[in-house]
């Protein structure tokens, strides 16, 4: 369970200006495959939300440190504000060439012997790269993917990764953690404190809030489909069409 702080969420003034930053990328990039990653571009930061074209993203990976832990699977969800496109989503297992502890395989249910006969992520990534090219990514807990991507390429182009986010988790933290109390609310929380918990911001509770449906967890490409449609009812409680991307990415 991941809980965020508040000075865990980036300031908007404090975000990079991405589609400049994708074309000094693109100048930069010494693997071919980053380099027409960066050239594809991204959106400026006053497209509306409707006509954003995101792309979810889930890893399950041998832990939860990207320095020492690694990717075990990929799942890939393209959506927009109105429609899911399943039949566009990907999913791969590919060997992360750590070991995996018997409590990892317990959790994401991907053995050992499917690890070992499965590719390295350098031979999927030239379809990974191109089904996120020109979208925006979208993630439950942005650390995890971001993070253990630009981990992983490092290691093996010795360049990593960077490009905006969708943070759904962040969102509900928004909505959830970081709400200013007016004095009712203070005078409330002051006499309940013992007791008050934080609420959840974890996905399955974070998609109950909005009465979706329950996913087992746990497999990357339910994961990405369950962070899609969990935006998507975001977007529709919280935010209007005409709302710039830049009000929710990172």
């Amino acid at each position: 369970m991941f809980y965020l702080r508040p000075q865990d969420i980036e300031r908007q003034d404090e975000l990079p200006a991405w589609p400049e930053l994708f074309n000094e990328r693109a100048r930069q990039a010494r693997d071919y495959r980053l380099e027409r990653f960066y050239r594809a571009g991204t959106i400026s930061a006053n497209t509306p939300l409707s006509q954003v074209p995101f792309v979810a993203m889930d890893f399950e990976t041998t832990g939860l440190n990207s320095k020492k832990d690694a990717i075990v699977s990929i799942g890939l969800v393209p959506f927009d504000v109105q429609r899911v496109r399943c039949k566009d989503a990907k999913h791969w297992i590919v060997n992360p060439h750590k070991p995996m502890s018997d409590d990892a395989v317990v959790i994401h249910g991907i053995t050992h012997s499917e690890v070992q006969t499965a590719p390295d992520l350098l031979l999927v990534l030239d379809e990974l790269l191109a089904a996120l090219a020109g979208s925006v990514v979208v993630v439950h807990h942005k650390a995890i993917e971001r993070g253990f991507l630009a981990a992983a390429l490092q290691a093996r182009l010795n360049e990593g990764i960077v490009f905006p986010v969708v943070d759904t988790m962040e969102l509900e933290a928004r909505l959830h953690r970081n709400k200013p109390l007016g004095l009712f609310g203070l005078l409330k929380q002051l006499a309940h404190f013992r007791r008050a918990q934080p609420a959840s911001i974890r996905l399955a509770d974070s998609r109950d809030r909005y009465h979706l449906p329950f996913y087992q967890p746990h497999h990357a490409l339910t994961d990405a489909l369950a962070t899609a449609e969990l935006l998507q009812a975001q977007i529709a409680h919280h935010y209007q069409p005409d709302t710039q991307i830049s009000e929710i990415w990172g």
